[in-house]
Parts: C-alpha cells; sequence; structure tokens
C-alpha cells in the first residue's frame, strides 16, 4: 500500500483521471478514423461495453491507490526489460524479474471499470456554451420541461411530485456528475418517468436545453448561497470591436476577460491592461472616446444569459461587472464598486492565503483579486472526469 504521507493525492487523482480520458478519446477517435465506430448524432459512439471509471476513482482513493501501484510495477518491469535487452549477461534473470512483476501486478479490480450510461458518453456540444444557445434553452425547457421540473430545477412541482419516480433535482450536483453525453442520451431516449424528446427537440435544441440547465443551475445556487456551487464557464457571445480582432469571446481563451453591464447616464469604466473587457448593450461600442472599452456586445440573448448565470433580474444587472479567468470560468462579479478579492465567488475547497478582505484602491483590490483567482485555478470535475472549463 502507498502511504498517504507527503502525497498530494488530489493532484495524483487529477492526472490519471486526465491521462484515462485522453486514452479512451483518442482511442475512441482512432477507431472512429478506422470506421471501426459507428456515428450518433454526427460524433462517435462509444462502441465498448465497458469504459474507465473517473466517478469511481474520485469516491474512492484505495482504487487511485492501487492503480497507480500497478502501473510502478508495469513501469519497473518494462525497464528489466530494456535493461534484458541492454546487458546480454543478466538477460534471463532480468527478463525473470520483469516477468515476475507483470506476474503479480495487483491491478484494480472491475471497479475500475463501469459501463457507459450511453453510447454518447463523450458526445460534447458541437456549438460550445453561449449566450445564444442559453436563450433557446430556456425557452424549450418552459414548453417542455417546467411543468415537471420547475422553474428553478428542483423539481418539487405538483405534476413532479404526482409520478411514480419524482424528477431529479436539476440545481444540485446531478449537471456536473453526469457526462454532457450521458445527459443528451437521457433528453433524446427519455429515462425514469421522463418521456423521449427525440421526435420534438433536435440535436441542436438538445444541447441548447443542456446549456440552459447548466447556467440555470449556477443562477439557482448563486441566489441560494451567494456564491457559485460549482464551476459555470463564461458563456461565448458576439463581439463587435472598434479595432480589427476577435469575433467571438471564445478566441480570447487564456486571458482574463471583463463583461461590463453598460449604467444609463455613467460612464462605464476604461479599459485594463491585465484583461480583455467588453461592454454589453452599450453605446460606447461606436464612441471614440480615449480608454473607452473597444469591445462591446449589444445583444439581447447575451444580458438574458448573465441575468440566468448570476440569478439577477435582468433590471438589476446595469453597472454589474464579471470576471473570468484565464481558463474561462467565472469566477468574480461586482455591484460596480472597487474590486477586492471579496467579490471572488467561485472558489476551491482550499484558502488562498492573501485573500482576506479589504478593498484597497481599486488598482490594488484588483490586483489583490486577480492574484488570489490565479493562485486558486478551477478543479473542475464533470463526469468523473477533471477538464479545464465546460464549452
Amino acid at each position: 500500500m502507498i502511504p498517504d504521507a507527503g502525497i498530494d493525492w488530489d493532484a495524483c487523482i487529477g492526472l490519471l483521471l486526465q491521462a484515462m480520458q485522453s486514452l479512451q478519446q483518442g482511442l475512441l477517435h482512432v477507431l472512429a478514423a478506422l470506421g471501426a465506430t459507428r456515428d450518433i448524432d454526427g460524433q462517435p459512439a462509444w462502441p465498448f461495453a465497458l469504459r474507465l471509471s473517473g466517478e469511481v476513482m474520485l469516491i474512492d482513493r484505495s482504487v487511485a491507490r492501487a492503480l497507480l501501484a500497478a502501473l510502478a510495477y508495469s513501469a519497473a518491469a518494462l525497464l528489466l526489460a530494456a535493461l534484458a535487452c541492454a546487458w546480454k549477461r543478466a538477460r534471463i534473470p532480468l527478463l525473470l524479474a520483469g516477468g515476475a512483476l507483470l506476474l503479480f501486478t495487483p491491478w484494480p479490480d472491475a471497479a475500475l471499470f463501469t459501463a457507459p450510461a450511453a453510447p454518447t458518453s463523450f458526445h460534447v456540444s458541437p456549438t460550445g456554451f453561449s449566450a445564444s444557445a442559453i436563450v433557446r434553452g430556456e425557452r424549450l425547457y418552459t414548453q417542455q420541461c417546467i411543468a415537471c421540473h420547475g422553474a428553478d430545477g428542483r423539481g418539487n412541482t405538483p405534476l413532479g411530485l404526482s409520478l411514480p419516480v419524482a424528477p431529479p433535482n436539476l440545481s444540485s450536483g446531478l449537471l456536473w456528475r453526469r457526462s454532457d453525453g450521458d445527459i443528451f442520451w437521457s433528453l433524446q431516449h427519455g429515462k425514469g418517468g421522463m418521456p423521449a424528446f427525440v421526435t420534438r427537440i433536435s440535436v441542436a435544441d438538445s444541447w441548447a436545453l443542456i446549456d440552459y440547465m447548466k447556467a440555470n443551475a449556477a443562477g439557482v445556487g448563486i441566489a441560494a448561497t451567494g456564491a457559485w456551487p460549482r464551476p459555470v464557464a463564461l458563456p461565448d457571445i458576439a463581439l463587435a470591436c472598434r479595432t480589427p480582432g476577435a469575433m467571438r469571446l471564445s478566441q480570447w481563451h487564456g486571458q482574463r476577460v471583463r463583461l461590463v453591464v453598460a449604467e444609463s447616464g455613467k460612464t462605464p469604466p476604461t479599459e485594463d491592461p491585465r484583461l480583455q473587457s467588453v461592454l454589453l448593450d452599450g453605446a460606447a461600442a461606436s464612441a471614440d472616446s480615449v480608454g473607452a472599452i473597444a469591445c462591446a456586445n449589444n445583444q439581447r440573448d447575451t444580458l438574458r444569459a448573465i441575468a440566468i448565470i448570476t440569478g439577477t433580474p435582468e433590471d438589476k444587472l446595469p453597472g454589474t461587472q464579471l470576471l473570468a479567468d484565464r481558463d474561462g470560468w467565472l469566477r468574480a462579479r461586482n455591484a460596480g464598486g472597487e474590486w477586492s478579492p471579496d467579490d471572488m465567488l467561485c472558489r476551491s475547497t482550499t484558502a488562498v492565503e492573501g485573500a482576506g478582505s479589504g478593498a484597497g484602491n481599486a488598482a490594488g483590490g484588483m490586483d489583490q483579486l486577480i492574484a488570489a483567482m490565479d493562485a486558486d485555478p478551477v478543479r473542475f470535475a464533470k463526469g468523473g472526469f477533471f477538464t479545464h472549463r465546460q464549452r
């Protein structure tokens, strides 16, 4: 057994999960290129009855320990085999030792494998998490889902409670525990008391509905607790900039992003060299004043999507600013005053040293917030695997 002392198991498990997911996705794409798997809704489907399980490693660290031990045994056996090739005099003993290591390697039991909930386990949205999809999904949710699941997604409606199997709580961790492909399959083909929507909702609308459910769960969570209980990405939007550059927000991946909701009668903040800024629904998009924010978005869907994600009525949004980190995760919200580390609403469970209260001046407050945000990156598990961003 590998001792716990001095080992960062969260980091080890994260690396193992990323390797497992890359291995499976790589194998899937190779099989698809060879024509050995079928396509479902335009994406290759997982063709096997089992897949490596990320969920079990998050729940039971002993499985991660066993896997690490097995990999160590296997690496040692390969090293002995390499030495046998180079050292002819000791070839037989080295090969025997390597064979013994492989024979007695303590591979984890079947708990490392699980049957995928659907052949689309590895499917992801072809268009990504976007403001327009969130708003389209809201309309679909109102038409098709709200009677059972309720506006908050908790499922405690009269119709939902009258069903033999109560609807799941969509504002809980359900949407984060399951892969997007599994949720997509459930929408298309039904699950429990929910009927199949494959003949009523298109593939594109199913992904829009999933986008809305994620955004709505984030808004319900922040309204209830004052913070995002689980990571939510900054939705992609179109950009109109005075100078040639990015056409969409997603092109700024790797840079910090600030969204500023314009407030009538007030001058918006100036550009900030530490991040990329976007003015929402503002006339300053066409202004030529020095220091004004150079990029804007005046689409109604964008403000509606931000209202959903923040759990804030649209008429209360003016003056609001949102900050996303370099990986595209929404991390902080400000009502228009000076920034401080207290504005960060998405943190890990580990407290960040130096991220205390106290705003200081505007520049100092933003500096402290950015330092706290960069020192506390989001380690997000989706469907049992760690990922950097949702979209």
